[in-house]
């Protein structure tokens, strides 16, 4: 189950940085290294953890391991966190990482809780990648800054404005919708 294409969680950076490949690249890998620590560390906590205070603990757990991969991009790549802006920083609170830290890490073997993050993580990144590559050819006719379309094409201002992110997104879910009602 795709977390953004089944599931619709993590709408808000979906939408947000995936105006180009690079930015969703980013958040993607950021959202897999906060996810896979996070479910690891959770995971080898588990039995310490009163009922009461683990979603605090969850909290406190992906706010130190968000911290770091912000402090990470602030240092060596200043340009792409600017771009990202406060995305990162909300990878806090997405539903994702917290939603499998209560489902699976917290109830899960460390093993299993790992791959279940770099799964969760790597579908992620690929429905941001999908999303970003068709509206960043779409509104500006390259890729990574690499001519992507013949030279007769006209660009769509708009796939690189939020009504875009809407548009594509909504046409990305419906071709989901039919392939699986097909394979059913």
């Amino acid at each position: 189950n795709n977390p953004v294409l089944r599931l619709l969680l993590g709408m808000c950076p979906v939408l947000a940085v995936t105006t180009a490949l690079k930015p969703a690249l980013t958040m993607g890998l950021s959202v897999i290294f906060v996810l896979t620590c996070s479910n690891v560390v959770v995971s080898l906590m588990k039995h310490l953890l009163k009922p009461h205070l683990r979603i605090l603990m969850f909290t406190l757990t992906i706010s130190t391991f968000v911290t770091i991969a912000d402090l990470y991009l602030k240092a060596f790549y200043p340009d792409m966190s600017a771009a990202l802006g406060p995305y990162i920083a909300l990878i806090i609170v997405n539903c994702i990482i917290i939603g499998r830290a209560e489902a699976c890490a917290s109830k899960s073997p460390v093993l299993v809780s790992l791959a279940d993050a770099l799964g969760m993580g790597i579908g992620f990144t690929l429905a941001l990648c999908v999303l970003a590559t068709i509206r960043e050819v779409l509104s500006t006719g390259k890729v990574f800054e690499i001519p992507a379309t013949p030279s007769w094409f006209m660009p769509w201002a708009a796939m690189g404005m939020p009504v875009g992110a809407f548009i594509t997104l909504g046409l990305i879910l419906a071709g989901v919708n039919l392939i699986t009602r097909k394979t059913r």
